[in-house]
């Protein structure tokens, strides 16, 4: 999902894992700026059909968005995507659907605007919600949480290792002055890890921590993986693209729990995607066939 060429990471792959069917019945869980749609598209007949989702109002208000919308075999929702079940029932789709793609995490646009909160080398308000218009900002739920609750969730959803340091830190800060940007939450985390720690900038798993708490991701995720198993025709595909080690694992035990699915293989994107697109480093695509 990439704002700047609009090809998503690891489109090729994904799609030949959906085994699109010209006159099949499809969802995308995250359109974000519909590069994953619009191929998709390409790929249907007349009579073809293709559900997209997504939580952001960004992403549904986007030019990209209004341009697909033209297509009569296209419907854009916007909604969290632990809505699927009920939101393919309404369609009269349950049982039909031929593919569904999870592309997860959060997308480059979303990261590339300051204005949302996700990206701590560029100062912009401490929000970090995919639906602004929803739920408790990051920079609220700091403003209001204990510190043990504070490294807790560091550590289960960023496995901080300085989840307690930083944590107390936070409390600190915050008794002086609110901690509502985030490039101050950065700059305090920098100065809570001792600097020969560093591997990678010391906020990185602080900040995705709080992006899934905020957002529920790994709830979500796991809501939409059991709802997949009942929306799929038999020998429908489910796809999903996972971005870091958490999102992939309850991908992974899900697929080995689940009795309507089994897994058909995972893949990593190519050293030429890679080179083209550093955020395509981590990602791990995993496909997996609806059972008959």
């Amino acid at each position: 999902m990439d704002a700047t060429v609009h090809r998503p990471v690891m489109l090729e792959e994904a799609l030949a894992g959906l085994a699109i069917r010209e006159d099949g019945v499809y969802v995308d869980c995250t359109f974000g700026r519909g590069g994953h749609s619009r191929a998709i598209l390409e790929r249907l007949g007349s009579s073809g059909r293709l559900i997209a989702l997504d939580k952001d109002p960004e992403a549904i208000a986007s030019p990209e968005a209004q341009g697909l919308r033209q297509d009569l075999r296209f419907t854009l929702i916007h909604a969290d995507f632990s809505q699927l079940k009920e939101i393919v029932e309404a369609l009269g789709y349950r049982g039909k659907v031929l593919g569904v793609l999870l592309d997860l995490g959060v997308s480059s646009p979303q990261l590339d605007n300051p204005e949302r909160g996700f990206a701590f080398l560029r100062d912009g308000p401490l929000d970090m919600r995919m639906d602004p218009r929803a739920g408790m900002s990051a920079a609220d739920w700091l403003a209001r949480a204990g510190e043990r609750e504070i490294a807790e969730v560091l550590w289960r959803y960023g496995e901080e290792r300085f989840a307690r340091r930083i944590a107390r830190a936070i409390v600190a800060a915050r008794a002086l002055e609110p901690l509502t940007r985030t490039r101050q939450l950065a700059q305090l985390i920098e100065r809570s890890v001792p600097r020969q720690k560093w591997r990678k900038h010391p906020a990185t798993r602080a900040f995705q921590a709080l992006r899934i708490f905020v957002n529920r991701e790994l709830e979500c995720l796991e809501a939409v993986l059991a709802q997949a198993g009942e929306i799929l025709a038999p020998g429908g595909r489910l796809v999903t693209i996972a971005f870091h080690s958490l999102e992939d694992r309850i991908v992974k035990r899900f697929l080995r729990e689940a009795l309507s699915l089994h897994a058909l293989g995972k893949q990593r994107p190519s050293a030429w995607e890679i080179a083209h697109n550093p955020r395509a480093r981590s990602a791990l695509l995993r496909v997996a066939e609806r059972r008959g």
